[in-house]
């Protein structure tokens, strides 16, 4: 099961306990130490403030992507960005782009 493993491996990476987990959660040691072992499976919403607690996705506690933080490709970007509440424009992408791209240019030369 790839939640168990992915949960072990984000607590263990953390050094956080089973109980500092269960407290957080209000669950249950046991209950916790269950979907680490993959004997029990944590409902969508015990998911859900998994990966709130974890600071990552579901979809990588269920193995649907393999990355723990979320990117999005800014030359190619697939969702609605904003700043500040309004619609980034392509040329403001652009320029955003160009300007990345010229800042590292520059601290690569140093």
């Amino acid at each position: 099961m790839m939640i168990s493993k992915r949960l072990s491996e984000l607590r263990k990476k953390r050094q956080w306990s089973l109980q500092y987990i269960a407290d957080q959660l209000n669950i249950a040691k046991s209950t916790y130490a269950g979907y680490e072992s993959g004997y029990r499976q944590p409902s969508l919403e015990a998911v859900k403030e998994l990966a709130t607690l974890f600071g990552t996705t579901t979809d990588y506690l269920l193995g649907a992507t393999d990355e723990e933080q979320p990117s999005i490709e800014l030359t190619r970007p697939t969702v609605r960005l904003t700043v500040d509440g309004e619609a980034v424009t392509e040329d403001e992408i652009i320029q955003l782009i160009a300007f990345i791209r010229a800042k590292r240019d520059i601290e690569n030369k140093k």
